[in-house]
């Protein structure tokens, strides 16, 4: 390839994710306490003390969307199955069939209306509460005790389809490999207490502590945790979310973090963050999405972030990256605060500069 046609036509072609990326506050959400969110297919959801809102344009305007819904308590968590969508509140739980128009209550055999997490795992659901975990499947018209009776349960994640991990408010994490039929105490290495958040990326469950602790991670299970601590807050977590590249972890005074080797390193991004408590986060397609105490709902374009998501925008495009190579053409992995040159299968070719947050 001629090096200075290569050159020159990226002048043309050139880009720069730059460091002045900020949150953008979701219409229709503006000062609401928030704590819940969700995305779909076709939706982003939210929940908070107000009920259930809606969005349909990956978390840019919100509506509200509680009809039937609890109306006397905070919506604190929401999933969904591939037919249903279900709301955790301190009314039980809600079912709805039409993408949260309408809501009708499915609490048979749960006796603590007062729940805080729900997830949803192939043809099962669990819930828990302020007094044990409830299982059911068949999509919420039952429930049946899963165990931990008399333990107040704030957060529930599963591995691989098959671990349950519950964080208590008082006694730390449990983790069951019959669907709950048994529990096991697993706090090995843990300090804290209380765990209001879990969440669970491929093999590797991450745990979010009390006030003068912080993230914790484990990597066999749950036998042992240890505390993370590079570029990430001593605080109490309250939200995670995950995918294959990416983890972020929402505190409760100190804002968002993320991490893109799984838990290794940390980066805070709170610039245009209003409200630095957060109770939860999700991903979309493009964003992430940030459920605040008091300002609502914030969104965070996900190719301001990291490399990974440029190149999944590019396969979008119907273009592979083949390869990276610096401004001497020499192959190179991709680097931070370098301008880079970005081959493609397509012939064409960009200069990008992934510019660190600071």
């Amino acid at each position: 390839m001629n090096m200075k046609f290569l050159l020159s036509t990226l002048i043309l072609t050139s880009s720069v994710i730059t460091a002045n990326a900020q949150w953008q506050q979701s219409l229709g959400s503006e000062n609401l306490d928030v704590q819940s969110l969700l995305t779909t297919s076709e939706y982003d959801f939210f929940g908070g003390a107000t009920g259930a809102y809606r969005s349909s344009d990956e978390s840019g305007t919100y509506t509200f969307s509680n009809s039937g819904n609890d109306s006397m308590g905070p919506t604190r968590s929401l999933t969904e199955d591939g037919t249903f969508i279900y709301t955790c509140t301190s009314q039980g739980v809600f079912r709805s069939s039409d993408n949260g128009d309408n809501w009708n209550n499915y609490s048979s055999g749960i006796s603590q209306g007062l729940s805080h997490g729900i997830i949803s795992s192939e043809e099962n659901l669990f819930l828990s509460t302020l007094s044990g975990v409830f299982h059911s499947n068949d999509h919420g018209e039952n429930w049946t005790s899963a165990g931990m009776s008399g333990i107040d349960c704030r957060s529930i994640c599963m591995v691989q389809d098959s671990i349950l991990f519950v964080g208590t408010q008082g006694s730390g994490v449990y983790k069951s490999t019959d669907e709950g039929q048994n529990w096991t105490a697993v706090n090995n290495g843990l300090t804290s207490e209380n765990f209001r958040a879990i969440q669970a990326q491929g093999s590797t469950v991450f745990a979010g502590g009390q006030n003068g602790t912080g993230v914790y991670r484990s990597t066999d299970y749950g036998d042992n945790w240890t505390l993370l601590t590079n570029g990430i807050a001593s605080s109490s977590y309250r939200g995670f979310a995950s995918n294959s590249s990416i983890v972020l972890a929402g505190s409760t005074s100190q804002g968002v973090f993320y991490s893109l080797d799984n838990g290794e390193n940390w980066t805070q991004i709170n610039e245009g963050l209003l409200d630095l408590n957060v109770f939860d986060l999700e991903l979309n397609n493009n964003y992430i999405v940030a459920a605040t105490h008091t300002k609502g709902v914030f969104r965070f374009p996900l190719s301001d972030i990291f490399t990974n998501d440029i190149l999944e925008a590019d396969i979008h495009l119907n273009r592979t990256l083949i390869k990276v190579v610096d401004v001497l053409g020499r192959e190179t992995n991709v680097q931070r605060n370098i301008p880079q040159l970005y081959l493609y299968d397509d012939g064409s070719v960009e200069k990008k500069v992934i510019v660190q947050h600071r």
